[in-house]
């Protein structure tokens, strides 16, 4: 087996037991060369070149997916990208719809009162002593979103003074946004008369005017989706999102928010549907040029000669 000895150049390897000398062709080390303008060519030509392989491997596999199809085989099966998702280990936390204990927990909780009815939400909505006009637009589109919400600015009080008033005044939640170099980074969530309190912090905001096409919200109340909030303490901060907003939506309004967990992070979007029916060939065309389009299969009538379905469209607001 030949080692590499020190002086010999790239790509010449000596074997040490004849001391023949052979040669292999030079591999360029991109990080290595010190001319910026060289180093960025030779970074683009090498990213061009992983794309053609890649390129010429997904056409085998589609042309050896096709031939076992025409010969009636089965095609060879493909491999499985490796995620954080399929990785990860297994969580014993994990909430199931069968545990007894969730549910004496959550029938003694703190949002147990909600769930039954027994009040309707009201949120009080403050910021920090000093914010920017991004937090107050922020502030705007939360108080669109969530009903019965109000705004209050903050002023000199304390954090201690606003949860008492808010007591005097029957709120049950109050919702803090902070910001750092002018733009919202924190929001603090309280619910009252006796907690529990919870931080996130916020990242990747984009307000629904910075949307394009972006829908106008109505005063329905709007449906409430939680999604992948699997485990207890996700449960847990699943029913203290819901607890914000009322139990009875009005579907009529055709208003949608989510909340959906991901790797500990809990995206945020409000939409708004429209219903509508179109032939299929129109409706083809929106699910390959729009990405808020969505298609329901079991609507598509086959008896008729005309053939249409119905689809609806997310509006984001």
């Amino acid at each position: 087996m030949g080692k590499r000895k020190r002086g010999t150049h790239l790509g010449q390897v000596v074997d040490d037991e004849d001391g023949a000398v052979s040669r292999e062709p030079d591999r360029i080390v991109v990080s290595q060369i010190r001319n910026k303008h060289r180093r960025s060519a030779e970074y683009a030509k090498l990213k061009q070149e992983k794309k053609l392989v890649k390129q010429k491997r997904l056409k085998a596999r589609d042309a050896a997916e096709k031939r076992a199809v025409e010969l009636g085989e089965a095609p060879p099966l493909r491999k499985v990208p490796r995620t954080i998702e399929n990785t990860r280990e297994l969580d014993e936390t994990l909430a199931h719809p069968d545990d007894d204990e969730l549910y004496a927990d959550d029938a003694a909780d703190e949002f147990s009162g909600h769930f039954n009815l027994e009040h309707t939400p009201k949120l009080l909505i403050t910021s920090s002593s000093w914010c920017s006009i991004i937090t107050i637009k922020f502030i705007a589109e939360l108080l669109r979103v969530i009903p019965n919400c109000h705004y209050y600015k903050r002023g000199s009080y304390e954090l201690k003074q606003i949860v008492r008033y808010a007591k005097n005044r029957e709120f049950t939640s109050i919702i803090v946004i902070h910001d750092n170099r002018k733009e919202p980074n924190g929001m603090l969530l309280i619910s009252l008369p006796d907690g529990p309190t919870a931080h996130f912090r916020l990242s990747s905001l984009v307000l629904s005017k910075q949307i394009k096409g972006h829908g106008k919200p109505t005063k329905h109340l709007p449906e409430l989706i939680l999604n992948n909030f699997t485990t207890r303490l996700g449960h847990r901060i699943g029913r203290m999102l819901a607890s914000l907003f009322p139990q009875d939506p009005n579907f009529r309004g055709r208003r949608a928010v989510t909340f959906h967990n991901q790797r500990d992070f809990i995206f945020f979007r409000h939409h708004r549907y429209i219903f509508e029916t179109k032939d299929i060939k129109d409706v083809m065309s929106k699910i390959t040029t729009e990405k808020c389009s969505i298609k329901d299969r079991d609507s598509v009538k086959v008896k008729k000669p005309s053939k249409q379905a119905v689809i609806s469209h997310l509006q984001v607001g």
